[in-house]
């Protein structure tokens, strides 16, 4: 005949039960890497320090061509973030098709977020006119550069072959990777020093009293007809960002208007003997420097796997 438990003993095994699935879930919690917050919080400060002082304290503000000043190193900073955060979510992937949605998803919404914030496709809005744009919208921007720039590095982790090779610690074959990386570099270089950037023009609307543009204009023309140009006016990087996004698609005020050939007040007016190539927009975050974007991410990736070799928790969030 079966023996029953007493039942204060089943009431106790009851009680034990929710702090065992407690501290389960305490122990596949995700853990987070100070390190890395605290980089990416920096980042974020030094973002916000470049964009209110730049204009108090021009050194620390973008170099206008040449040169690097603080406000450069933000960029690369966030790069570096996204590298390192791909290293550590994609150490143990057990669902590659699910981990691909995730960073497809999450690449689609800091895309959008940035032409949301960043798209310069509003007008009027002190004014009776005030709506969007489509026709003026900028599509590529900063958070948009960093999504294009993650899901390249982020699919090459995922769906390129890589070896395990081992010997005195495990390590892993990234042939493929670093092929992917230097063809990125290599169509970035090539397209650089061998496009040939022939004249071109483009036309300056004028704004009305509602800030909206009118059909009078003035046409600039620039001069160029050279090869492997590195200066603001004859770049293939910006020839390129005019034909596959068009003009109007470009940040409105770049940085080199800055420089001393463009001659600009301290009120921002042009004199007259300013260069047709500074009235022109020009993108920063353009195609050309986004295929790069991907390389610069996979070696902070790679960089970083020097860390993986310490013993680090099997779930990381980030």
């Amino acid at each position: 005949m079966a023996e029953h438990e007493p039942l204060l003993n089943h009431e106790a095994a009851k009680e034990e039960q929710p702090e065992l699935v407690a501290s389960s879930k305490q122990n596949t919690r995700a853990t987070r890497i100070a390190s890395l917050d605290v980089f990416r919080g920096l980042s974020v400060f030094l973002m916000m320090l470049v964009d209110y002082a730049g204009s108090i304290f021009p050194i620390i503000a973008h170099s206008p061509w040449n040169g690097v000043h603080l406000a450069d190193f933000v960029m690369p900073f966030f790069f570096f973030v996204a590298g390192v955060s791909l290293a550590l979510v994609y150490k143990n992937v057990p669902n590659k098709v699910e981990a691909t949605w995730k960073a497809v998803l999450r690449s689609l919404k800091l895309f959008f977020l940035g032409i949301l914030l960043q798209g310069g496709y509003l007008h009027g809005i002190t004014t009776l006119t005030f709506g969007v744009d489509i026709e003026r919208t900028r599509w590529l921007g900063i958070l948009q550069r960093i999504a294009i720039g993650y899901i390249v590095a982020a699919l090459c982790e995922l769906w390129l072959p890589c070896q395990w090779w081992r010997g005195e610690g495990a390590s892993r074959n990234y042939f493929s990777h670093w092929c992917t990386a230097f063809s990125l570099c290599a169509i970035y270089l090539g397209l650089t020093y061998g496009l040939y950037v022939p004249d071109w023009q483009f036309e300056e609307l004028q704004s009305t009293s509602f800030s909206l543009p009118s059909n009078d204009g003035y046409i600039y023309k620039v001069r160029c007809s050279v090869r492997g140009d590195l200066g603001p006016a004859c770049n293939a990087a910006g020839m390129i960002d005019r034909y596959v996004i068009g003009i109007n698609h470009l940040y409105k005020k770049p940085v080199y208007r800055n420089l001393k050939e463009c001659n600009i007040s301290k009120t921002g007016q042009f004199s007259e003997s300013t260069p047709s190539w500074c009235h022109a927009p020009f993108d920063p975050e353009g195609i050309l420097r986004t295929i790069k974007d991907g390389y610069t991410i996979g070696v902070s990736f790679h960089l970083h796997l020097w860390f993986l070799d310490f013993s680090l928790p099997s779930s990381v969030s980030l």
